[in-house]
């Protein structure tokens, strides 16, 4: 858990316990806190904050500016349903989002996993990886394996590059779901499952995509002794004449 990201909830204990025992699901690292004068001690270290405005020692909102003030972790404010005026005020206190006390988990998922991209935005991908013996370029949106080309649609490829790009990370469905198919993805959440399927066929082996149950994919190291279908034919065709 040295690499989850650090999630500090401050909130009344059942909202608190709520809201964490959903993101552990997620394998986020959680702090609690039930107070405006606890939550300051202790946020200094934390990526992410989760905030009630409705706190029992302090004002939610000078929570929200003096922790904006003091460093850079995001901030997720939770404000009554309907308060249009506390919502502006939490975002104009600092807040990267603010959302309803009611929302629903996996909204919040979302939500947390929105503000983290904007707060930590990862570095450009490569234009090519290399983890031998598969091999993939960007510019050419070419894969190769042992030095043969393996043919893979545009979506394959995406997928396929997504996690090669975070080579030793396990990504989310939701992440690959939102990355390779963007804002369509609530309906195609099967699909997925598809083109996985269809790239461990491809690349011949089913270890070049690791499942995580219950939690994503990861790129794997492939079966060394296997190669895709398409070169294992166009090798043997090639011994034959030999």
């Amino acid at each position: 858990m040295s690499d989850a990201t650090k999630v500090l909830v401050v909130a009344q204990t059942a909202a608190a316990e709520a809201f964490a025992k959903n993101l552990n699901k997620r394998r986020y690292a959680i702090r609690s806190a039930n107070s405006g004068a606890e939550a300051l001690r202790i946020h200094r270290d934390v990526d992410l904050v989760i905030l009630s405005l409705d706190l029992p020692d302090m004002d939610g909102l000078e929570v929200c500016r003096s922790i904006r003030s003091e460093g850079t972790a995001g901030i997720i404010a939770l404000a009554e349903q309907g308060d249009e005026l506390e919502r502006i005020l939490a975002l104009q206190a600092g807040a990267d989002d603010c959302v309803p006390r009611v929302c629903g988990w996996r909204e919040l998922i979302a939500r947390v996993e929105a503000v983290m991209r904007r707060v930590n935005p990862r570095p450009a991908a490569p234009e090519t990886i290399s983890l031998p013996p598969l091999y993939l370029d960007r510019t050419t949106r070419d894969v190769r394996l042992s030095g043969h080309r393996v043919d893979v649609t545009s979506k394959e490829f995406d997928l396929l590059y997504a996690l090669a790009a975070r080579a030793g990370t396990v990504v989310s469905r939701r992440e690959l779901m939102t990355g390779v198919w963007g804002d369509h993805w609530a309906t195609t959440s099967r699909t997925i499952d598809t083109h996985v399927s269809s790239l461990r066929a491809k690349l011949g082996c089913g270890q070049w995509i690791v499942t995580v149950r219950g939690v994503g994919y990861q790129i794997g190291r492939g079966c060394a002794e296997l190669e895709p279908a398409a070169t294992r034919e166009t090798g043997g065709n090639r011994r034959s004449r030999g």
